[in-house]
């Protein structure tokens, strides 16, 4: 089988995709408008360039050697993967037959498009759960919060290894008693390595003003470290690795 998707581009990363340097691959086209996003000119498939599973895996080959001695692999990302399951669960189950470690980087809003089959060529799942108020969800992303709870349960009953990972927007997902639900949360599961506290920044603004559209969170403050530093304890107060 040699699927088709769309793809927006691919790069070489050190110590944010998963473990050691990856090769990430960003799909294009997500279901969900983050308010923060950084990467709005993943959002539309049609943005995208087509790209065959071999076309994807010839490229991922002129890296093998590099990311694989860095402790590295693959990982998925964009947009949303799971956008395009077939694309995606074709690209995680030839690398993971090729040796490569696999991750893959997900709202898990569409998280019951993936496939056990898939779920089982993946490595590590990223999971970001960008809040855990029902409302602040929606408005942060235009998307529901269920989904994604409904995802991280079913990788812990499955025992795919997770990392939580947490945008912290000031005035946004800095609530206490929000982030105090999400680490709750979060330690009642068996399979979460580690959870990364992400602080909100601006990185992506000018893909907003290169694509004539306004971004959201121009105004908003990025964390200070002390904000950083106390959700990072909430998470690690209920025992888990936050960093």
């Amino acid at each position: 089988m040699n699927a088709t998707g769309r793809i927006h581009s691919w790069d070489l990363s050190t110590g944010v995709d998963g473990p050691g340097t990856r090769f990430a691959l960003f799909v294009s086209g997500c279901p969900l408008r983050c308010l923060y996003c950084a990467n709005p000119d993943t959002w539309h498939m049609r943005d995208g360039k087509e790209a065959t599973v071999d076309e994807v895996l010839a490229e991922i080959d002129k890296y093998r050697s590099f990311v694989t001695t860095a402790g590295g692999g693959v990982t998925l990302t964009g947009g949303e993967p799971l956008l395009q399951p077939a694309f995606t669960g074709e690209i995680l189950r030839r690398c993971r037959q090729s040796g490569l470690h696999t991750a893959l980087d997900t709202s898990g809003f569409l998280g019951a498009r993936a496939t056990d089959e898939l779920l089982a060529d993946t490595d590590l799942v990223l999971l970001d759960i960008k809040s855990f108020d029902i409302g602040t969800y929606r408005r942060l992303t235009g998307g529901e919060l269920a989904p994604t709870l409904s995802f991280a349960t079913r990788l812990d009953r499955l025992g795919v290894p997770v990392w939580i990972r947490y945008v912290l927007v000031p005035g946004w997902t800095d609530d206490p008693e929000a982030v105090a639900g999400l680490a709750g949360f979060v330690a009642g599961l068996g399979n979460v390595d580690r959870v990364d506290v992400l602080p909100f920044h601006k990185l992506g603004a000018h893909k907003y003003e290169a694509l004539g559209i306004p971004f959201p969170l121009r105004d908003t403050p990025v964390p200070d470290p002390g904000l950083t530093e106390r959700v990072r304890e909430q998470f690690r107060e209920r025992g888990l690795r936050a960093l």
